[in-house]
């Protein structure tokens, strides 16, 4: 090997050695790779501009621009509401269908941080039996379709820099849909595995909040249960106020009428969830409240500042916020706050400044579940524009009309036109660390095609897969991949581990399809570690967890999904 080999393949393995070994998120090590490439001329500052603007890339990061303007609309929150039934199988598969359908086109993150609420709500069943399944079944579902899951894109986007074509939008839709709904079978008939506890308490301030119902509401003639007014996320039905009355307690069975007055009492941040009940007009008279400012996250299981005391890192400069309280599930914190050493999963309650908001280093430590700022309810002209539009957008780059990347910008635009979304939006939600680890996780391979090394480690595992044909290759490729996203993340996975599937079916002269798409299913498939993946992570913090009980359910899944993917990719493929 050259002294330019040898370089590219130590700056590699470093790499995979920090995303495994160390706390430092992936954009940052994969930032430092590119650094040291450039620094050691292996890399040119030409080839990171032919990366930044891939049209995977592109297309991924206007994807998820489009739904924070979905997230905006009713449509979850009201099938959120629905969701709880008195039957466990009923309430399984409606979580399931409502998550699993949703996750093929929109963020999965996004869903299951919206439908944790009604779930942990519920009186009805215990919400560990549900929170898990709900991970998974936005996990499954984001398999499904192209735009499914940003691993899909990324894999896509690597193709296309090889001179493939890239995936078509239903490549993915008959092995994802045909695992996820078995595994989703698997799951009910696991869920008696899954520990019965009740949610944890969120640790917030609870405010009285009145809402009256108008005379041509959805919910007059109904029932409280029937409305599904006890699966509000967060809110808590008190009592009725009609013709001067105070009607307490309230049963499920009560029928609402028009001019009632309704008594909440909950998390003031949620109140933008009776807003989107159609006839049901709030009255807060809450102003200085308003201001507070409370939000609530998660600290990432990537974070930087794990391991460390508020009291060290000067949290309020850091982060212009402060903690109100602090939860860490399943263990009781003692001691002076300040000197809590934060740990992954660990849920603050944050009192936010003016600059919040604006600061780079947020999305770093935290998964934010919710924020006081009330959201603007949007128009029904505004709201219909937004769904029907997106579907329209997904119908078009589907059939192939117009190019997805294409498609999704010019929807984007009309967003921004109508109001529904604005430019300082979109800044506040690029997702930059995401780019960062694309685009030097495309020049990572870049350099290892360019300098050779690509070709002279997959001449060397050619040997050892040869013997056992291609189903013994693509076994192979897709369990490095699955035990790689259950140590880094699933984006990492999927873009380390494409360039040498790439290398073996060139040098095997294998078809590229089948492998380019186990690379994908099994970067996706993080199902046994509760930090393998932000949905994991988010459920994982929502009640008394284990890692075990990820274990229990988790494996088998992880097996079933596998074997379903590996066997239908081989029978379609090879």
């Amino acid at each position: 090997m050259t002294i330019e080999q040898i370089l590219v393949l130590a700056i590699f393995t470093c790499t995979i050695f920090a995303l495994i070994f160390t706390s430092k998120r992936p954009s940052t090590i994969f930032s430092g790779s590119v650094l040291l490439l450039l620094l050691t001329q292996q890399l040119s500052f030409d080839d990171i501009l032919v990366n930044l603007t891939n049209n995977g890339l592109v297309a991924l990061i206007l994807l998820l621009l489009v739904s924070s303007s979905i997230d905006k609309t009713a449509f979850i929150k009201r099938l959120g509401r629905a969701i709880i039934n008195k039957s466990f199988a009923k309430s399984f598969w409606k979580m399931f269908a409502l998550t699993f359908s949703s996750s093929a086109l929109l963020n999965n993150t996004a869903i299951v941080a919206s439908l944790i609420g009604p779930i942990k709500q519920n009186q009805l069943h215990a919400p560990s039996k549900l929170l898990i399944p709900l991970s998974y079944a936005a996990i499954l579902g984001g398999t499904v379709t192209l735009v499914g899951t940003s691993t899909n894109l990324i894999v896509d986007s690597f193709l296309k820099e090889h001179g493939h074509p890239g995936f078509n939008f239903f490549d993915f839709t008959l092995f994802g849909m045909t695992a996820g709904l078995i595994c989703g079978l698997l799951l009910f008939i696991l869920s008696p595995l899954l520990p019965t506890f009740a949610g944890s308490q969120s640790k917030y301030q609870s405010y009285l909040i009145e809402a009256e119902v108008e005379s041509d509401s959805e919910l007059i003639g109904k029932s409280v249960e029937q409305n599904h007014l006890r699966n509000l996320p967060e809110l808590f039905l008190l009592e009725v106020v009609r013709k001067g009355q105070i009607i307490s307690p309230i049963s499920p069975e009560f029928i609402i009428e028009a001019n009632d007055k309704l008594i909440f009492s909950g998390n003031i941040q949620k109140i933008d969830n009776l807003e989107h009940i159609k006839g049901l007009t709030t009255f807060a008279e809450t102003d200085g409240l308003m201001r507070e400012n409370l939000t609530e996250v998660i600290i990432s299981n990537r974070a930087p500042i794990i391991g460390k005391s508020m009291k060290q890192i000067g949290f309020r400069a850091l982060f212009d916020a402060a903690v109100v309280a602090i939860r860490r599930d399943g263990e009781q914190i003692s001691g002076k706050m300040g000197d809590v050493k934060l740990r992954a999963g660990d849920f603050l309650l944050l009192a936010t400044g003016g600059d919040f908001q604006n600061r780079d280093n947020i999305s770093k430590n935290f998964f934010v579940v919710s924020e006081q700022k009330i959201a603007r309810k949007l128009s029904s002209l505004q709201e219909n524009f937004t769904l029907l539009g997106f579907i329209l957008t997904i119908a078009i780059a589907a059939f192939t009309v117009v190019p997805l990347a294409n498609a999704l910008l010019f929807f984007a635009a009309s967003l921004v036109v109508l109001k529904i979304s604005s430019i300082a939006e979109i800044k506040r939600n690029l997702p930059l660390n995401l780019i960062l680890v694309i685009v030097g996780a495309l020049s990572l391979a870049t350099a290892l095609e360019s300098s050779g090394v690509l070709d002279i480690l997959t001449s060397f595992i050619s040997p050892y897969v040869t013997t056992g044909g291609a189903l013994y290759a693509l076994i192979a490729i897709y369990l490095l991949t699955l035990l790689l996203t259950e140590f880094v993340t699933n984006n990492a996975a999927a873009a380390l581990m494409f360039p040498f599937a790439y290398g073996m079916v060139q040098a095997l002269n294998f078809p590229l399809m089948p492998f380019a798409l186990a690379v994908a299913f099994a970067a996706s498939a993080s199902f046994i570690s509760p930090y393998g993946y932000q949905t994991n992570l988010l459920v994982f913090s929502a009640t008394d967890y284990k890692f075990k009980h990820f274990i229990k359910l988790g494996l088998p899944i992880s097996i079933t999904y596998s074997s379903i993917v590996i066997f239908l990719l081989y029978w379609v493929y090879l």
